[in-house]
């Protein structure tokens, strides 16, 4: 089971967590001024060329531009490129390009949001282009998909684990209370989480212990379910 922790902005608590077991660091990277933890180019860049081995840095891009979202992978140079702009802000079209131009080594992975049953077609859509596809919940009057603190229907998202030819990673409101749950009904490649495992009341400063207890409960749900 993989596990996935956003925004981190601070080094050291980005190898706290890889030495709690997270897997996935996710930084936002691209100071566009719309969502909180956002990094430069070159602050995100020290924090993936810092990691261990052992983990994968996902660089998060609310840009709706190919051109820039390249710009980004080549300054950042994450293992993953996860694009969480609106669905249609990077259509089909657009990450079949990104997927043609970036770096074989680069991973691709699209934010859908989960809403109803055609996200299940959606899904399908995306993963002929994507290498990875991230579920999570899209809230009105927020920027993107994602961030928002808030669960989705997970029958849908099982639905679609199910259904897509690549891994699946679940987010949208997952917290060590939660988490066990979410793997049992979803059965995800992997889950993300992100405002569950903050400071109370902090938009960006991660609770390092929250994280912990995250990375253990996703892990201790595999293993039951006898999950990879």
């Amino acid at each position: 089971m993989i596990v996935q922790v956003y925004a981190f902005t601070h080094l050291k608590d980005a190898l706290a967590a890889v030495e709690a077991g997270v897997d996935h660091i996710g930084v936002v990277a691209g100071r566009y001024g719309e969502v909180y933890g956002e990094l430069d180019f070159v602050e995100a860049r020290q924090i993936s060329e810092a990691l261990p081995p052992q983990a994968r840095l996902v660089a998060l891009t609310m840009s709706s531009d190919v051109e820039e979202i390249l710009r980004m992978a080549e300054a950042v140079q994450p293992d993953i490129v996860h694009v969480s702009s609106d669905l249609e802000a990077v259509g089909l079209e657009a990450m079949a390009e990104l997927r043609r131009r970036l770096p074989e080594d680069i991973g691709l992975m699209k934010a859908i949001p989960v809403i109803g049953e055609e996200s299940i077609e959606i899904s399908l859509r995306f993963a002929e282009v994507c290498d990875l596809l991230l579920l999570d919940t899209k809230v009105s009057g927020l920027p993107g998909v994602g961030a928002t603190g808030q669960a989705h229907d997970w029958r849908i998202s099982r639905r679609i684990v199910d259904a897509v030819p690549v891994p699946v990673i679940l987010a949208g409101g997952l917290s060590p209370e939660n988490v066990a749950e979410a793997i049992a009904v979803v059965r995800p490649w992997g889950v993300d989480s992100n405002t569950a495992t903050n400071l109370p009341g902090d938009p960006v400063a991660k609770d390092l212990r929250r994280v912990a207890e995250f990375v253990k409960a996703a892990r201790r749900a595999a293993r039951e379910l006898g999950l990879a």
